[in-house]
């Protein structure tokens, strides 16, 4: 493992909690799961898609369940792509917006 990998790994070991593990993934699923049942009603909850919304909500769902179920990248470039800090940043803001 390169000292790079050994320093991001390190910046996320505060996040290495399973609370925060089922939190992640909670989210995630309950997250597709309203996408799934009616997107049309997501849509609206959450001020519309866009280009810049839709493809961060893909990204922060994929990288919940990365995060979620313990999978932990040895590249660093991998470990920055599924971080933890941002995908569950972004499904707390759209939680967040879908309850408002």
């Amino acid at each position: 493992m390169s000292n790079l990998a050994e320093q991001v790994a390190k910046l996320h070991q505060p996040m290495d909690k399973t609370l925060l593990r089922a939190l992640s993934l909670i989210l995630g699923f309950m997250h597709v799961g309203l996408v799934m049942w009616d997107p049309e009603a997501y849509a609206t909850s959450i001020g519309g898609f866009n280009a810049i919304i839709g493809p961060m909500f893909i990204w922060a769902v994929c990288s919940s369940m990365v995060y979620g179920i313990g999978f932990k990248p040895r590249a660093w470039m991998w470990q920055l792509l599924f971080s933890p800090y941002v995908s569950l940043t972004i499904l707390l803001y759209l939680t967040a917006l879908r309850l408002i």
